[in-house]
């Protein structure tokens, strides 16, 4: 019996285009990160690691949309792998499935260490940027996640009688729960002693 064909595809922002990346590859399930690939901690990504059963094959468009660096990108492929689960990389026709030669086990760490360097070159490239933007004048930084009426909203009604979770306000205001516990964080240190 042949297991199910799962697919994983990530983007950096929730602006980017996912449709492209296993366009045309026949699969019975995708999960999707609209998140960085520099860390690790993504949701889906984990969600499709506990999804997946022996004999499944994940395909994923290029080894950047596991991971932006070789120690995150081997241990995604070793833990899945273990679990008797095939990679497969369609755009560089890498197969993966843990008794792997060594022209593979080679071929994974240079274009892991490939994808880290890109990573930290797309990083000094904004930086420079950045630099330049202000040094003309003309940065503005990000634009902040909640207006300040918003986040008194939140510490309100956080703070008040029912005290709503993190949860419902998060998905209320359209922001993610480590954004409300910035902004709550923020409003404890910025509120005058009581």
């Amino acid at each position: 019996m042949t297991g199910q064909r799962v697919g994983y595809v990530r983007v950096s922002t929730t602006e980017q285009n996912e449709v492209r990346q296993l366009d045309g590859v026949g699969l019975d399930k995708v999960f999707t990160d609209k998140a960085s690939g520099r860390t690790r901690d993504r949701p889906k990504l984990d969600e499709m690691i506990a999804y997946v059963r022996r004999g499944d094959t994940v395909f994923v468009h290029s080894l950047d949309r596991l991971a932006r660096n070789v120690t995150d990108l081997q241990g995604i492929i070793a833990e899945l792998n273990a679990k008797g689960v095939r990679v497969e990389v369609t755009t560089q026709g890498l197969v993966f499935t843990g008794d792997d030669n060594p022209m593979t086990k080679l071929l994974l760490q240079m274009l892991g260490a490939v994808a880290e360097f890109e990573l930290a070159t797309i990083r000094e490239r904004q930086a420079e940027g950045i630099a330049k933007a202000k040094a003309a004048g003309k940065y503005r930084g990000r634009k902040a996640a909640l207006t300040a009426e918003q986040a008194a909203e939140i510490a309100r009604r956080h703070a008040g009688g029912a005290g709503e979770g993190i949860t419902a306000l998060a998905t209320e205001f359209g922001v993610s729960r480590q954004t409300v516990y910035r902004y709550l964080s923020q409003t404890e240190t910025t509120a005058p002693p009581g």
